[in-house]
C-alpha cells in the first residue's frame, strides 16, 4: 500500500492515476463489448434493447450503490492517513457487509421495477421484450458486483489503484470470450451477453476476496466473525447517501431524456445507444481524475495536510483539461470511424454523428464539477455537492426538459439540457471550493 500524504504531488497522482484510469477503462469495456457483439452479431434492435434504457436503468441502481460505498472509499482513506488501524478494520468489515445488504435490496428493487421503468421511459414494443430479458439476467448479478466494487474501493483508499486493475482486466478478457461463446457459437443472443456478464462479476468478486484475506493490515479477520460497526456505518452514510442520491436523481434525469429520446424512433435510440458508449471514454476519464482526488484529499485531510489538496486540486484541474482536449479532438474528427465499430447501419451512423459532434466540445464546461467535487467529498463533506448537482444538474435539466422540449420537440432542443445545466453547476461550485467552507474540521 502506499501513503500519498508526502512528496512530490505531481508524481503520487500520476502513480496513483493510470491503474486508476485503465482500471475504469476495462471496466467501462464490460458494456461497451456487450454492445459491439450485440450490435455486430444480433442487430440494432438488440443493441437498443441492451444500450437504450436498460443501460440507463443499471445506471440508476448501481449508480446509487456506488455512491453510497464512495463513503466507504472517503473514510478508510481518512482512517489509513491517520494511521488508525482498529478503526480501519472496522470500516472494511462495515463496508463488506453493507455491500452484501444492498446487493440483496438492489437485487430485488431492479428485478421488480424492470417493466415498469421500460414503460414509464417509452420504451419501444420492438425492444421492450429483450429490454427487460437482458435487465431480469443483469440484475441477478448485483451482489457480487457491489462486493468487487467495494473491496476495490478499499484497496484504492488505502493507496493499491494496481490491485483492481489486474482483476478487472482478468475479468474484461473473461467477458470478451463468454461473449462470443453466448452469441457467435451458442447463438444465446441478449441473455448470452448478460449471462457473460453475471458470471465475471462472480469471478471478479472472488479473486478480490481472496486477495483481501491476504491483506492482514487491512482485514484482520476471518470473514465469519466480520461485525457492523454502526458509528462507522452511520459515518459512510453520511457521506455516502447524499453521493448515493444525487447519482440517481443525476440518472432520473437522464431517464427523462432517454424518453424523450425514444420518441424519434429505433435508429435514434440505437445512435444515442452508440454514443453512450464512446461517451463513456470522456467520462471514464474526468471520474477517474475526481475519485484519484478523492483519495488523495481524504488521506491528506486524514493527516491534517491541507495545502496538498487544493495544490492537487489545481494539478488534476489542468491534466484533465489536457486529457479533454484529446478526448474532443478524436470525437470530432474520428467519430464516424469510431462508430462503425458497433454498426454500419447509415441512418443509425447518421444520428449518433449528430449526437456526438453536438455534445462532445462542451465536455470542457463539465470538468469543474468532477474534480471540485472530488476534492471536497475526500474531505468528507457530502451534503454541499450533492445540493449543488441537484439543483444545478438535475432541477434546472429536468425544467428544460418538461418546459422547452415540449415547445419544440427536435433531438437538439433535448442535447441542450446538457451543456446549461454544466455550466450553471461548474459556476456554483467554484463559488463554494473557493470560499474554503470546505475546510472546516465537522
Amino acid at each position: 500500500m502506499n501513503s500519498i500524504t508526502q512528496g512530490n504531488i505531481l508524481k503520487s497522482l500520476l502513480k496513483f492515476f493510470f491503474p486508476l484510469l485503465l482500471g475504469t477503462f476495462f471496466m467501462q469495456l464490460y458494456n461497451t463489448i456487450d454492445a459491439i457483439i450485440v450490435g455486430r452479431f444480433v442487430g440494432k434492435i438488440a443493441l437498443a434493447a441492451v444500450g437504450g434504457s436498460p443501460a440507463v436503468f443499471v445506471n440508476l441502481i448501481v449508480g446509487f450503490f456506488n455512491g453510497v460505498a464512495s463513503g466507504s472509499s472517503v473514510i478508510i482513506s481518512q482512517y489509513y492517513g491517520a494511521k488508525d488501524a482498529d478503526s480501519l478494520h472496522k470500516a472494511v468489515d462495515t463496508s463488506i457487509l453493507m455491500s452484501i445488504a444492498g446487493g440483496i435490496i438492489l437485487t430485488l428493487a431492479g428485478i421488480f421495477f424492470t417493466k415498469p421503468v421500460l414503460i414509464i421511459t417509452k420504451c419501444p414494443e420492438e425492444v421492450i421484450g429483450s429490454s427487460f430479458l437482458y435487465l431480469v439476467i443483469y440484475f441477478s448479478g448485483l451482489i457480487p458486483m457491489f462486493v468487487y466494487n467495494i473491496i476495490a474501493g478499499v484497496m484504492r483508499g488505502t493507496g493499491d489503484s494496481k490491485t483492481p486493475l489486474v482483476i478487472l482486466i482478468i475479468g474484461c478478457f473473461s467477458n470478451i470470450f463468454l461473449d462470443l461463446v453466448f452469441v457467435f457459437f451458442l447463438k444465446a443472443g441478449i441473455a448470452g451477453v448478460a449471462v457473460a456478464t453475471v458470471i465475471c462479476q462472480i469471478e471478479s468478486a472472488l479473486i478480490s476476496i481472496c486477495v483481501l484475506r491476504k491483506r492482514k493490515e487491512v482485514f484482520n479477520y476471518r470473514f465469519s466473525k466480520m461485525k457492523m460497526d454502526l458509528s462507522i456505518l452511520s459515518k459512510i452514510l453520511r457521506i455516502g447517501l447524499p453521493a448515493g442520491f444525487q447519482g440517481s436523481l443525476y440518472v432520473i434525469s437522464n431517464l427523462i431524456i432517454q424518453s424523450n429520446i425514444n420518441y424519434f424512433g429505433t435508429n435514434t435510440i440505437a445512435g444515442w445507444a452508440v454514443y453512450s458508449k464512446i461517451d463513456g471514454i470522456f467520462w471514464m476519464t474526468v471520474a477517474t481524475f475526481g475519485l484519484a482526488l478523492t483519495t488523495f484529499s481524504g488521506q491528506n485531510y486524514g493527516a491534517g495536510t491541507y495545502g496538498r489538496i487544493k495544490k492537487a486540486t489545481w494539478i488534476t484541474f489542468a491534466l484533465s483539461f489536457a486529457a479533454t482536449a484529446i478526448i474532443v479532438f478524436c470525437f470530432l474528427y474520428w467519430s464516424e470511424n469510431i462508430y462503425r465499430l458497433f454498426t454500419n447501419d447509415t441512418e443509425v451512423l447518421a444520428k449518433g454523428i449528430e449526437i456526438v459532434k453536438y455534445l462532445a466540445p462542451f465536455y470542457f464546461v463539465y470538468l469543474s464539477i468532477e474534480i471540485l467535487s472530488g476534492t471536497v467529498r475526500g474531505a468528507g463533506k457530502s451534503f454541499a455537492p450533492t445540493m449543488i448537482t441537484v439543483f444545478g444538474i438535475c432541477g434546472l435539466r429536468l425544467l428544460w426538459l418538461f418546459i422547452a422540449v415540449p415547445q419544440h420537440q427536435t433531438l437538439t432542443t433535448v442535447l441542450i439540457s446538457y451543456p446549461l445545466t454544466w455550466t450553471v453547476t461548474s459556476i456554483a461550485f467554484w463559488t463554494y471550493f473557493l470560499s474554503n467552507k470546505w475546510l472546516v474540521k465537522n
